[in-house]
Order: structure tokens, then sequence, then C-alpha cells
């Protein structure tokens, strides 16, 4: 996570200033207090039309935003100065945010020209990654979280708001669960309670201490109450309302210690009720991130047709959370089904959503007191098309659909008062006039009438005067320093009336005005400021109206949203040949099992020409061993059917002919992997720590990936770990499983597992090029072609004819060793060039001794491996690889042994005294508690001894 270590020296007052505290002007003493009681930020300093900053915050305002670094000269001292317009703040401000910074805006808070002496200042909003509100700092149609994390014993709180909207969800958790939903929820800024000891997540979070009193469930609760009126009916647990409580306290105080009142939504959730999908997954399967070029590659963006912000928010959401609950997804489908039939309404709901302004972010600007009248336009022509929305859905079948429609209250009293109260296009300042509308308040139409009246009048005065006078030339105008004047040229001066009264004396005239207008002038300017002042008032009461239906428009915004996804997801099958999936019966035959004809990946269909779609049957408890070339299309194959599941459970129709699935409670990948070398892993480690999650956490109702398990290691070591697994998996896991492996040894396991089988991605050779047809077929593959994929991807030549040739020299000794009468076993490879330990009969041979372990320690008395060594005392392997039975004399030595036979007496004593310690070791190796790679670690221990 990030600190603030390397940014304290701009936080808090400067220590030059605090040195000559008592001689610093009245401006700079008030800028070093605001500093000082926001020492978690950069102060900006409003100084007229700037936010300045003083000493080395100027500094780094200057390096970070790009701006001239100036100077300030007092009786104090020189103090380095730098500023950004406030008029055009945004852009400033989120580039400090990038760099990492905490930016408190210190505003005027009283008018400077009414203000007796130093005007007075005030925080006013704290700008952190997880508090922006302004939409300049904001992505359109993405949710930007702030959580805060609170620990009791071994559970956890996790509480998040997006305070742009309003939106705040909280749950409870352990700490595997926690780390899983933080991942999901990935918030931009994280507020940390005590002893939470959480590790670097894997996205990026601004880590923003605050005060641990604020985690006290008395603090907690009496903040939460102050939103919900029985907080321990909505958030149960201790831990979950400590961590809600100190994430509102830490909102308030981030927006000048004012109550979110539109924060009206507090939600409890359990992850559990959804399809659990942990960063690992998100980021393999790229949901949202892609590490490719093409444009539209991820799901997300293949998906996203949605016409609002709202749906576009909520389409994020219900990826990162599709359901598990089979009635909602169908009721999802059921809508989503409809629509798609029914082109006419899908097009009348995008033309009407289309026009659909943020409606939550515009009632949460509302509720903070920042909308302007544009704003209140914005929403009511928004509200104003909800009766047309329900209009389109008068007819609809679905309940979905039916229920959202009845949901859509059509505001009328908002929109009604919005009308009559603001003009059409009123200007963007709320405090200079033309906001109200005209008939809307009485005493307003009144003043605006004497302010037009006298207008008018002296309007008329000009031609008035220039016939009183007969001066052609005489001209009446106003400014706002000397008012309304009557101006006559220096030649003319001689006709000036007596009434007349000297105001001004320019160069070529003189400026006058009469008592009459001086009356007119008075009555205008009254009537015309009492007006502002009036106007302001009015918008303000009527902003706070709007305000007090917060809770009814969120959730006609809610229904909006949902609308818009649906409505998306519909245009989505349209356009790409999907269809409904159908789920299992709970207890039918094959329930779990998945069924796909003629799949498709939806995200490589739309970015390759053509795309080969394919079969997937597997079982409920099935492990398909996945084998074939290089690019052949494994990993897209195995993510496709994971989609495919994902799709479903989020309501969606699929890229498929047809799909029969299960309900999974969670897809697993472990599915590419890079080092981690700030943290202290390799890429192997990465890889395992991977696939131990999983190990641990899967069940018979998940979805688990592997690709390439154990290729980071040695063969012997990685087919081992890989073949382990693959057992572990069938024998007590249970999950539907998809394992792409090189190893084609593995797939011997078909044979001894009923629950394993093979699958291989077909391709040709022709005079030495190779052609991947991208089709799955049953049974394993014959080669992985790995020296024409080199070859394909332009390494050297003379590299690639080096490469086959080992290849085929290989595969020659290979044969020539399988066919040999009495061949030495692994233990006695002579010294031969191309006599590998880690060849295909070496691995089979590890393999077949990692098997007989695991079958023993299956069948071992409680969880030892006491029955496979008990075979090892009774059948020990002597130095030559023959075995001596206890039963009968042992089998004749070949010739080759027999020569070796003297030379290695000695060698053969000091073996049986090893077979005899690691036989020991072996009978009290408790497996109950240990995980299969701790097993794996221990085996791999042994056999090195053994060796």
């Amino acid at each position: 996570m990030n600190t603030d270590a390397e940014r304290e020296e701009v936080y808090g007052a400067p220590d030059a200033m605090l040195a000559v505290r008592d001689d610093l002007t009245p401006m700079l003493s008030q800028y070093a207090d605001l500093c000082e009681t926001h020492d978690d930020a950069l102060v900006l300093f409003q100084v007229g039309d700037f936010y300045e900053a003083f000493c080395e915050a100027a500094e780094t305002v200057a390096r970070t935003c790009e701006v001239t670094l100036t100077q300030r000269e007092d009786s104090t001292g020189t103090w380095p100065m730098a500023g950004i317009p406030i008029d055009n703040a945004a852009g400033y401000l989120e580039r400090l945010l990038d760099a990492g910074y905490r930016v408190a805006l210190a505003d005027q808070v009283e008018d400077a020209s009414e203000a007796s002496g130093l005007v007075d200042r005030a925080v006013t909003q704290l700008i952190t990654p997880g508090t922006v509100v302004d939409e300049e700092l904001l992505e359109a149609g993405r949710a930007t979280y702030l959580g805060a994390v609170a620990r009791d014993g071994d559970d956890y709180g996790l509480a998040v708001v997006d305070v742009s909207t309003g939106e705040c969800l909280v749950t409870g958790a352990d700490r595997a669960l926690l780390l899983e939903e933080l991942d999901r929820l990935a918030p931009a800024e994280l507020v940390v309670g005590p002893n939470c000891d959480l590790p670097d997540p894997s996205f990026d979070p601004m880590e923003t201490p605050f005060d641990s009193d604020a985690f006290d469930i008395e603090a907690a609760t009496e903040t939460l109450s102050s939103y919900v009126s029985r907080p321990d009916a909505v958030v149960e647990a201790d831990v979950e309302r400590r961590a809600v409580g100190a994430l509102l306290a830490y909102a308030e105080y981030a927006q000048g210690d004012s109550k979110l009142e539109y924060v009206t939504r507090i939600t409890r959730f359990d992850p559990r009720e959804f399809l659990q999908l942990d960063a690992t997954a998100i980021r393999s399967l790229e949901l949202f991130d892609s590490r490719s070029a093409h444009a539209g590659s991820t799901l997300f963006s293949v998906l996203d047709e949605t016409a609002c912000a709202l749906g576009r928010r909520r389409l994020e959401a219900w990826l990162r959370r599709p359901l598990v609950d089979r009635d909602a997804i169908e009721a999802r489908l059921d809508a989503v089904g409809e629509l798609a039939d029914d082109a006419l309404t899908r097009a009348d709901l995008r033309e009407h959503l289309s026009a659909v302004y943020d409606l939550e972010r515009l009632v949460a600007r509302v509720s903070r007191e920042r909308a302007n009248a544009r704003d209140l336009r914005s929403l009511q022509t928004t509200l104003d098309r909800v009766p047309e929305i329900r209009a389109t859905l008068d007819s609809v079948d679905s309940g979905r659909l039916a229920d959202l429609r009845d949901s859509l209250d059509d505001l009328g009293d908002v929109r009604d008062l919005i009308d009559r109260a603001i003009v059409d296009d009123p200007p963007q300042e709320i405090t200079e006039g033309g906001v109200i509308a005209s008939g809307f308040d009485d005493e307003l139409d009144d003043l605006r009438g004497t302010a037009t009246e006298g207008r008018e009048w002296v309007s008329d005065l000009e031609a008035q005067e220039r016939e009183r006078t007969g001066i052609d030339s005489l001209d009446v105008g106003y400014n706002q320093v000397h008012g309304y004047y009557i101006e006559v040229t220096n030649p003319n001066l001689d006709k000036v009336p007596d009434d007349y009264v000297r105001r001004q004396t320019l160069k070529n005239s003189e400026r006058f005005y009469t008592p009459e207008l001086k009356e007119r002038e008075d009555e205008i300017l009254s009537a015309t400021e009492r007006a502002e002042t009036l106007e302001y008032d009015l918008f303000c009461e009527v902003r706070a109206e709007v305000a007090a239906e917060s809770e009814r428009i969120q959730a006609v915004a809610d229904a909006l949203a949902d609308l818009d996804v649906l409505r998306t997801l519909a245009d989505v099958a349209v356009a790409n040949d999907y269809t409904r999936p159908e789920f299992r019966e709970e207890g039918s035959e094959g329930h779990g099992g998945i069924e796909i004809e003629a799949g498709r990946h939806p995200v490589v269909e739309r970015t390759q020409d053509e795309f080969v779609p394919n079969p997937t049957s597997l079982p409920q408890g099935g492990v398909a061993l996945v084998t074939g070339p290089n690019m052949s299309g494994k990993s897209t194959y195995m993510r496709q059917v994971a989609l495919v599941c994902i799709l479903a459970q989020l309501g969606s129709f699929v890229p498929a002919r047809a799909a029969r699935l299960p309900v999974v409670d969670r897809v697993f990948t472990r599915v590419g992997a890079s080092d981690d070398i700030a943290g202290g892993q390799s890429t192997f480690m990465r890889e395992m720590s991977e696939l131990t999650e999983i190990l641990h956490n899967a069940t018979e109702d998940s979805l688990v990936l592997l690709d390439e398990v154990g290729r980071g290691t040695s063969t012997a070591d990685g087919l081992a770990i890989a073949r382990a697994t693959t057992e572990f998996i069938h024998d007590e896991v249970g999950a539907m499983t998809l394992f792409a492996t090189h190893y084609h040894d593995l797939t011997d396991a078909a044979s001894e597992r009923s629950g394993v089988f093979n699958l291989h991605f077909t391709a040709t050779q022709t005079d030495g090029e190779v052609t991947f047809l991208h089709s799955v077929a049953e049974g394993p593959s014959s080669s992985s072609y790995g020296v024409e994929v080199a070859q394909l991807a332009g390494v050297p030549p003379t590299v690639v004819d080096r490469a086959r040739g080992l290849v085929d020299a290989n595969v020659a000794a290979g044969a020539s060793e399988s066919n040999a009468d009495g061949a030495d076993d692994a233990h006695d490879t002579p010294d031969d060039a191309t006599a590998d330990p880690t060849t295909t009969e070496s691995v089979v041979s590890n393999s077949t001794r990692n098997e007989g372990v695991a079958e023993a320690a299956s069948d071992g008395e409680g969880g030892t491996l006491a029955a496979y060594v008990d075979g090892l005392g009774n059948n020990h392997h002597t130095s030559n690889g023959e075995s001596s039975g206890a039963s009968g004399p042992p089998a004749e030595p070949s010739s080759k042994a027999t020569s070796r036979a003297g030379s290695s007496a000695t060698h053969t004593a000091a073996r049986d005294d090893t077979l005899d310690e690691v036989a020991a070791e072996l009978r009290d190796a408790d497996l109950v508690d240990t995980t299969p790679l701790e097993a794996l670690n221990l085996l791999s221990d042994l056999k090195g001894r053994l060796e």
C-alpha cells in the first residue's frame, strides 16, 4: 500500500513559519493554523482567484503541476509560493492525486467585500482518491470506493462507500475472505483500523491514517445512528459496525465535517451469496483489464453497450459479483430473454435511457449543497423520462421487468417543483440572478419589476434629455463604480442644464447625474441586489426540498440502472448470437456437470476474423487433462468455459449453441504467473501460492482452471506436483477441473481414476509446417510441437535444427532403451550424452514411485504411510535395481548388474541403512494436517537421500 512517509515534509505547518510564528502576517498565520489542524494533507489556500501553497508544499505543487514557483516577501522573510487557478483547478488536483498526495482545500468562507480585516478561511473539502466528488476528477460510469477495515480477533469487518453516489456496502468475513473482497471491490483509498495487519493487496490503494477512536464500538455506533434509526438491525456484528462507523466518520471529515445526507442505502451483504472471484481469477480471465492491445479485449468491454452512467456502474457491479441464487439468475434471464425477443422495446428503452443523466451523482451533489441550477434542470430532464419508460414497459410479462416498472416513481412533485422554480436555461452561477423562473415568487417578481421599470425609465431618459437640451451626442450609461450617468462632450458643456450635477470629469467629456436619475438608480440597484439575494435564498430552498427526496430519487436511479443492464445484455445477446443457458435441476442426474455445445470465447471471437467453436462435457467431479501444442487454443478453451459460467450467473445469455450448467460457487484459476521480486517470490513460488489457495478452498461446486502446473521447477518435481494435484482434486475435492499440461505422462492418470479423462487440441504437420486446427477432441495429444512453434516464432534456424536433432536423438534413445532386454533402471543411467535424468522414462519412474506413496497414504491406517513403509521393509530395492522379496529368493541379477556387484558391496550396506532411516520417517509421517505440497516436499527430500 502507498504510505505518506516520503510526503510528510509537505504536510503540516512549514517549520520555517513555525520558527517565526509570532511575527507572521495575519494571512500567513492563518495558513499555518490550517496546516496544523490538517496535518495529513497538502493545504491549498485560497488567495483571490488562486489556491496557493507555501514553502516545501509550494515546491511540490510547482514541480508536480508544472507551474511557476514564485515567492512572497514580508518582514519575516521570503516565502516560496506556487498557485493554481481556482476556475481550472481540476486538472492540477488530478496530478497531485496521481502523485499520491492528499489535498485540503481551504476556501474563503466569507465575502471579501464584506470582511472587516482578514477574510475568514476554512478547509471545506479533503480531496483524496477515495473522497473525490468533482465530476472532473471522477471516471464516468465507474464506482470509486473509499474503504475501511476493522478487526476483532479472527473476524474482520469491511465497509466501502462511493462518496460521489452514496452507495454504502458492509460485510464481515475471516481474513482470507476479507482479502478476496478487498481485491474484488478494489477501493481507491483504505482506512485501516488498529491491529488489522493486512498484506499488500493486488491493487494499489492509498492507505490513510485516521483517528483510531473512530473504530471504537460506541463511537462507530453513534456515527451510524445518524444514518439509520436502528444500527443493529442493519449491521449486527460489532466488527462490521466499527468498520462502517469509522468509514462514515472519515467520509464526513473529508467533506468538511458534514454529514452525508444522501447516504441512505447502507447495505450489508454476505460474500458467499455471490459467485466468488478472487483477484487472480479476475485478472487471468481479463474481466476488466487486459494485457492485449486489442480494443474491446476484456469481457466488460464486450458487454458494455450501456446507454447511461448508471447502467455502466451497475454492469460492473454485477460482473464483479455474479449470483448464486438460481431463482434470481432465472429472473434476470427471463427479463433478458423477453427484451431480446422485442427489438422495439429495446430500442425505445435505449433512446430514453441515453437521455438519462447520472442521477446518483446529481442527487449527491444536491444533498451536499454543491448542485447549481443546471444540475437541477438535468435532474428534471432525467425524471421527465421516467413516465415514458414506464409506458414502454406496460406490456412486459417478465416478473423482473414488471417489478422494475412498478418501482419507477415518476416523482411528479419534484419535477413540478424544479419546472416551476428554475428557468429553462439557467446560468452557471447561482449568486448573480437569472436562476429563478418568473411567477415562482411574488416578492421576487415585484423586485424584478421595479428594477426593470427603472431600467426602462433610464433607457427612455437619453431620448428625453437630448430633446430637452438639444445635445445630440448626449449619452446615458452605467458602470459599477459610478452608477448611472449622463455624459456630455466638452464642446457641448455650455448647453448643460442647471439641474445636472457633475459626477466625473474625463479628458474629452464630463459625466453628470440628476436628482431624479439618482433616485431611480437607488431604486434599481436596491431592487436588483435584493432580487439576487432573494433568488439565491429561493434556490437554496428548492435545492433543499429536492434533497429531502434523495431516497426516492435513488430508488428510481437503482431501477434505471438495472433496466439499462438488462437491455444491454439483451442487445449483446442478439448482436453476438448468444443463447439462453439452462441450469440443471437440484438432484437431477448429472447435477452440476457442464455441457456446452459449440462454445465460444466472448472476447477472442470479437478480436479475430475466424473462431472455431468447441464443445465441453465436464461432469461433476470430472478432471479433464487438456494436452496439445502451444498456440493450439488450450488456454482460450479453458477460459471460455469459465466465462460462459460467469456470464450465465450474471444473468446473461452465453456464446454457445446450447449450455446446460450448474450453479458454481467459485471459479479458481492458475493460469500464467510472473515473479514478484519486491515481495521475494519467484514465478514458481507465485504459482505454488495460487495452487495452495485452490487446493485449500475449492469445493465440489467450484470450477478450477489449471494451466501448466509445475512447469517452474525440474521436470521430475513438476510432474510429481501435477500428478499429486490431479489426484487430490479428483479424490478429495471433487471440483470440476480443466487442467492444461505439456506433461504427456500425466495423461496416464485417466486410466487410474474414473473421473479423469483426456482431451487434446488437434494439429496437422505437413513438410515440417504445423497447422493448428483449434479443435478439441477426446484422448491425449501425441506431440506438443514445441520445436515447430519455436520456428514459427522466428527462432534462428540453427537453434531450431539443433533442437530438432536433440529431440530425435532422445526419441531414438528412448525407443532403444524401451526395447533393450534387461535395461537399466533410472538409478543406473550410463555415462551417455542422451541419458538425462529428466527424460520421459525417468519421469515416469519418478511418477510411479510418487503414485505408490500416494496410494499407500490413502490406504494407510490413521493417515500415515505405514502400508507403504511396510512394503519397503519387506521389499527393499538393491543397488542393481532388482527387488528382494521376503517370501522368496532374489531373482538372478543381469550380467551388467553382476559385473558391478563386487564394486558396490559397501554401497549396498550403506544404502540399506539409508532405506531403514527413510522408512522410519515415512512410518511416522502424519498426513492428516499436511497439505499436498508439504507432503510432496517431504517426499522430494527423502527421494534425494535415497538417490
